[in-house]
């Protein structure tokens, strides 16, 4: 097994209980570095990052250089960092952690940790948090290698210069309280970056290497996945590998999609045979039940369903996510019928998974903390946990809140994450671990697909 890849694995599925382990070995840390640039990919500029005698030199027009590599699949929530600098006289630079490629610009989402030991036209020094908790005093020189340690475990983040008394003892607010200009600088996840300031600037960087920090104690599953896009079934065996994380496969299944009947179940569970995923079914619509067989539904290892897709109170046709066929007259009517909707789905249908929860139209997505009232959600779980439906926690429309998830908690309720692609790209489960360390959950909160015979399906009978 590849070095990176065996640590990697170790980090993410054993506990750690520590801010930082006092004796680490060195084999507890991954290279992000091996001479070359071929994992990382710079912004504007591509000139202003060069090699020179093992290290990564910035010096050049404004440019900003990302790691892309295979560590974590470049996404990076707990860990410690560890980076060789040396700034030449006048030179300002920076570390980014949780951010994420940009083309152009100042980097929006994440922290930069300042790289400045002479740069006098600000006065934010090495070590800086910046914008968050700055640093004012002198603390490495020019022209010798000092070393960079950012430590980010939850909430709180560390940073020492030489493994010195930090320099920085930060903890985030609760909500986060990030500055107007940076609204995205708040700890989620993400990737690391280096930055390129000005022409003037010269810094370099090396031995660069992170030892990441166990978040969750337990694997993931991401139960909704589609092979959308040109996705194939040996392309996300092979990402699935390569996250950690095991994948169920979805197909869409219904009215307006390319299966819509047992014919079309068998086709797709045959692409599937032998294969390391689940097979989930995503019932599509509330006419489903009569497209479907109950002997070819059972085959499924779980069903899944949303309340995106209904026949409104005057008879039309509504896709939540379609603009021309939601009609909103008032705001507080439509949130009465759409949860009833969603506890007649929940009561009637035999899913097994209620997925896609909460999600509102764009036309009103913006007041969805006003319009998901405590006792609109506490109608919603109470159905899931009388008819024992998990509920998903996606990661593409980062639903449902924090609030809701506290709540169906403590009522009793299982979940699942999805991250539920619209294409090709999967994105990542990024919010479902943020809503996972926030809410406290652990894996016996969470669904498991059940043996044949007790899955929904097997349980249902026809309402009368």
């Amino acid at each position: 097994m590849n070095k990176k890849i065996f640590f990697l694995c170790l980090f993410i599925f054993s506990a750690g209980s520590g801010m930082v382990s006092g004796k680490e070995s060195e084999q507890d840390w991954i290279s992000l570095f091996d001479g070359t640039l071929n994992d990382w990919k710079a912004s504007e500029n591509t000139a202003s990052f060069t090699l020179r005698d093992g290290a990564i030199v910035a010096n050049g027009p404004r440019s900003h250089l990302f790691y892309v590599g295979p560590v974590g699949n470049a996404i990076f929530t707990d860990f410690e960092l560890k980076v060789d600098v040396m700034t030449k006289s006048g030179a300002n630079g920076g570390i980014y952690f949780h951010t994420e490629f940009q083309k152009t610009g100042w980097p929006d989402k994440g922290f930069e940790v300042q790289v400045n030991n002479t740069y006098d036209r600000d006065p934010k020094k090495t070590g800086s948090l910046y914008m968050m908790d700055n640093v004012n005093t002198k603390t490495a020189s020019d022209d010798v290698w000092f070393t960079e340690h950012i430590i980010v475990k939850g909430r709180h983040v560390i940073i020492k210069i030489d493994d010195k008394e930090a320099v920085v003892d930060w903890t985030e607010d609760n909500p986060p309280s990030p500055p107007s200009r940076f609204p995205k600088r708040v700890l989620s996840s993400g990737t690391f970056a280096l930055q390129g300031h000005d022409p003037g600037s010269t810094v370099y960087y090396k031995n660069i290497r992170v030892r990441p920090l166990p978040v969750i104690d337990f694997g993931l599953v991401d139960y909704h996945v589609h092979l959308k896009g040109g996705l194939t079934i040996e392309e996300a065996v092979k990402m699935s590998k390569k996250r950690g994380v095991k994948f169920g496969i979805a197909q869409n299944c219904g009215r307006g999609f390319n299966v819509t009947d047992d014919d079309g179940l068998k086709d797709f569970l045959e692409k599937l045979e032998g294969k390391p995923v689940y097979k989930a079914m995503q019932a599509e619509g509330r006419e489903w039940l009569g497209m479907f067989s109950p002997e070819w539904i059972a085959k499924f290892d779980y069903v899944f369903s949303d309340a995106m897709t209904f026949t409104d109170d005057r008879g039309r046709r509504t896709r939540l996510w379609i603009k021309d066929e939601v009609n909103i007259d008032d705001e507080q009517q439509f949130m009465d019928m759409l949860l009833g909707k969603t506890v007649g789905i929940l009561n009637n249908e035999p899913i097994d998974i209620y997925v896609n929860p909460t999600f509102l139209p764009a036309e009103i997505a913006g007041r969805y903390d006003d319009l998901w009232t405590e006792q609109r959600m506490m109608k919603v779980i109470e159905a899931a946990v009388k008819n024992d439906v998990a509920i998903e926690i996606n990661a593409r429309f980062m639903i449902p809140s924090a609030t809701f998830i506290k709540l169906a908690k403590k009522a009793g309720a299982k979940f699942a994450l999805g991250t539920n692609n619209g294409g090709k790209d999967l994105g990542n489960l990024e919010y479902c671990r943020r809503m996972i360390r926030e809410c406290k959950l652990t894996e016996s909160d969470f669904f498991k697909p059940r043996p044949a015979g007790k899955r929904a399906i097997d349980r249902w009978k026809s309402p009368k």
